[in-house]
This record gives C-alpha cells, sequence and structure tokens, in this order.
C-alpha cells in the first residue's frame, strides 16, 4: 500500500466519525494549551524581573573591597579586559556642616570623577553633571533635611510634611551654598569653606526608604580638601582611632556588558579582592525560575496525559468497528507493520491536529491576557499603572511551543500504540466472521 492511499484509508476512517474525533481533538487541544498558557506565565513573570534588574546599570556593577584601596589601585582596574569605567566614589570621614541660606544641614560630601560616573549613567532628576571643581551634584533628599537656626537650636518644633522634614523646598539647581569641614573629634573649622554651586539633582533611590542627602561633588577637589583638613585639625590621622583615612574609597567597576561580568568577577578574585556582583542574585534567580517553569510544564503535562484517556478510548473503538477491515487486510497480505501504522498514523494526526490549535488559542490568550490583566490588577490594587515597570504576564517562547508540541504529539502516538499493536494480533478467520 502507497503512503497516498495509507492516508486516504485514515482519512476515510476519521470522517465516518467526524464528532467522536471532534471531541477527542478537542480534548488534546485543551490539554496542550492549558499546558502552554500556564508555563508562559512562568516564563513572562521570570522576563518581567529579569529586564527589571538589567534596566539597572547595577547588573553590570561589581563592587571590590581590599583592605587597602586607594586611587592608585582603582586606576590599575581600568586595565582590565571589557571594563567599561572604574568609579571610585570617596566619602570624607570628618564631620561637615552645610549652610544653605539661612538653613543649616549635615551632609555626607562624596568625591568621585563624573567623567567615568558619565559613562555608567549617573541618574539625575534634573540638571547635569559637574564640569568645574566647585560643581555638585546633591541627593534628592537634599533640601528636605535642612533646617533652619531655630530648628536646629530646639527653639521651635521641626515641621514635617507627608514624606518627613519640609525643609528647603524650593529650586536647587544653580544655588551656591557653603560647607565646613570638622575634624574627628567633632570640631568645625572656621575658616577654609567651601564655596559650591548645585548643578543637579540626583535621583531618588530604588527603596522608598533609603534617603540620600549627599553631596556629591568633583574628585578634583580632593587636594583641596586635604589642604584645608591638614591646615586647621590638631588631630593627626594616625593618632585617632576612627580615622585610618582622611576618605574612604568604595570602588565599583562596571563591565562593557552582563556576559563579561564573571569574567572581570573572576579576575578580581584572583588578585585577592573581595568582590559583590547583582549576577550572583541573577543566577539564584534563574535557577528558581527554571524550577517554577518545570513545574508548571510538569501539571500541564497531566493535563495532557488525562486528554490521553480519550484519545486511547477513540483509537481503541478504531480497531474494533473495523475488525473485518483488518482481516480482510491480513487475509490479501498485509503487513502487520502496515496494520500497526495505519492507527499510529491516525493518532498522530488527532495529536497533531490538537497541537496546532492549541498554539494558535494560547498565542490568542497570550495576548489578551497581557492587555487586560494589567487592568484588572491595576483597578484592584489602585494605583495607576505599574510605574517604569513593563509587566508582561505571559510570554510563549519558541522553546516552549517545541516543548508542548513534543509533549502533546509524544503523548497522542502512546495513547494510540497499544490499540494499534492489537488490531496487529486480530485473528483473520474471527476478524471474517465478524458481522459489519
Amino acid at each position: 500500500m502507497q503512503f497516498k492511499d495509507q492516508i486516504d484509508f485514515v482519512r476515510q476512517h476519521i470522517s465516518k466519525n467526524k464528532l467522536r474525533v471532534f471531541m477527542t481533538v478537542l480534548a488534546a487541544t485543551m490539554g496542550t494549551a492549558f499546558l502552554i498558557v500556564l508555563a508562559s506565565v512562568g516564563f513572562g513573570i521570570h522576563d518581567t524581573i529579569t529586564k527589571e534588574i538589567l534596566s539597572d546599570r547595577k547588573v553590570t556593577e561589581i563592587q571590590v573591597h581590599a583592605s587597602e584601596m586607594s586611587q592608585e589601585l582603582a586606576n590599575e582596574f581600568k586595565t582590565i579586559d571589557h571594563v567599561n569605567a572604574v568609579v571610585n566614589r570617596q566619602e570624607f570621614n570628618g564631620q561637615t556642616e552645610t549652610i544653605f541660606k539661612n538653613m543649616t544641614g549635615h551632609n555626607g560630601v562624596i568625591a568621585t570623577d563624573f567623567i567615568e560616573e558619565g559613562k555608567v549613567g549617573f541618574k539625575l532628576a534634573e540638571g547635569r553633571l559637574p564640569e568645574n571643581p566647585n560643581e555638585v551634584v546633591v541627593g534628592s533628599h537634599f533640601g528636605q533635611f535642612l533646617l533652619t537656626e531655630e530648628e536646629a537650636n530646639g527653639e521651635v518644633e521641626v515641621e514635617e510634611g507627608e514624606e518627613g522634614f519640609k525643609g528647603y523646598e524650593g529650586k536647587l539647581i544653580g544655588e551656591q551654598f557653603t560647607v565646613r569641614l570638622g575634624d574627628f573629634d567633632g570640631k568645625m573649622f572656621e575658616k577654609d569653606e567651601l564655596k559650591l554651586t548645585i548643578v543637579g539633582v540626583a535621583t531618588p533611590p530604588a527603596r522608598d526608604w533609603f534617603t540620600d542627602q549627599n553631596i556629591y561633588t568633583n574628585a578634583s577637589l580632593i587636594p583641596t580638601i586635604n589642604q584645608i583638613y591638614t591646615a586647621n585639625s590638631e588631630v593627626e590621622l594616625d593618632d585617632h582611632p576612627d580615622a585610618m583615612h582622611l576618605f574612604y574609597n568604595n570602588v565599583m567597576v562596571y563591565a562593557d556588558n552582563l556576559e563579561n561580568v564573571k569574567a572581570i568577577t573572576k579576575t578580581l578574585k584572583d588578585q585577592g579582592h573581595s568582590v559583590y556582583s547583582v549576577t550572583e542574585e541573577l543566577d539564584q534567580l534563574d535557577v528558581f525560575f527554571f524550577a517554577l517553569k518545570a513545574g508548571l510544564i510538569f501539571v500541564g503535562t497531566i493535563a495532557i496525559l488525562i486528554s490521553s484517556i480519550g484519545i486511547f478510548n477513540t483509537m481503541t473503538m478504531a480497531v474494533t468497528e473495523r475488525t473485518r477491515e483488518i482481516g480482510v487486510m491480513k487475509a490479501i497480505g498485509a503487513n502487520p507493520k502496515l496494520i500497526q501504522r495505519l492507527f499510529l498514523m491516525e493518532s498522530a494526526w488527532i495529536g497533531i491536529l490538537g497541537t496546532f490549535l492549541a498554539i494558535v488559542i494560547s498565542y490568542g490568550v497570550s495576548i489578551i491576557a497581557n492587555f487586560v490583566l494589567p487592568i484588572i490588577v491595576t483597578a484592584a490594587l489602585g494605583e495607576e499603572d505599574f510605574g517604569d515597570m513593563q509587566v508582561k504576564f505571559s510570554i510563549i517562547p519558541w522553546q516552549l511551543v517545541v516543548i508542548a508540541s513534543t509533549i502533546s504529539i509524544g503523548v497522542a502516538m502512546i495513547s494510540g500504540w497499544r490499540p494499534a499493536r492489537k488490531a496487529t494480533k486480530i485473528d483473520v478467520i474471527n476478524a471474517l466472521r465478524t458481522e459489519l
């Protein structure tokens, strides 16, 4: 029997039992669609969280700690392959007092290289990065924690707004202020004050409970600060237990892309440095979501196994109804393998058609879910939107389609194998005696 004749044989039987075959295909479709849609939720959430992490510059950031960190050592890190930038934020360890108009505050002073900061995208809410030594960027909470003289002396109660102290609520860009330095014993220097100009305001920290009151100055201002401290302080750095260094070095190495973070991390560890990178958490996240997606696929597979019962029953009925046909085929010399192939082709057809319809339906459900669910969740939570996060509840990658198709068609073939084997064992004489 030629292959074309085999197809016609299968098609004729399917056309005789349209309703039963339709219900069987429907069961296979529902089971496969359930698997794809269920697993697509795992892929969607994983993709959303991963993209949210990758959108932050910190994903390529490697924090480096060394017992004796210096700017010279930080510069050596720039020679490592695939390093895009090395940012050394040097925090002043002494006391500071900020004098802004008629208000005062105590803000940390951090000196950094804004050329390197620019390479990795120092995020500003407004303004620009400093270009001159006396230009600075201030943290998003700089003005909020400034106090009037009466508030600082406790003469009047500090006024609080919805987000804490009201502080200074005016425009900051272009404003000038003074920073007075002090030593580690709390003594403030009465002369040699720093005159600074605000040219930028940093974006608020990602975590709502964090505050950023820092003043970010250009690293070129460090010699001036050193000179002021040396000229005014009576405390020698080596004599003070809390003053090993006037500046604390916080070095961050940035890779040119995510793929090279691990290689740079290994190089730094081989050099004896302690390092930390967000990618280590990303690896743990991948492991978690791999297990989640595997679990969802497993649950979806159970639905396909349930639908396989329908395929098994349909194929068993097909063998029973066509006992006489099988007997005639055997009588004229049909090979048992041919008979088995015919029934396996029929069960495979059910699996293929059910899988095709399931894929189409799944993509439709995924599109609708990604459009409707954000609206429902937003209404339920009472929020206007998800902010800057692009949430996708369902994503169907081609790998999921291949996995689901393989499981669906494989289960359909296995379900039809037993009835097909039964057809090959039918006795010819008894089959020919069977009434139509």
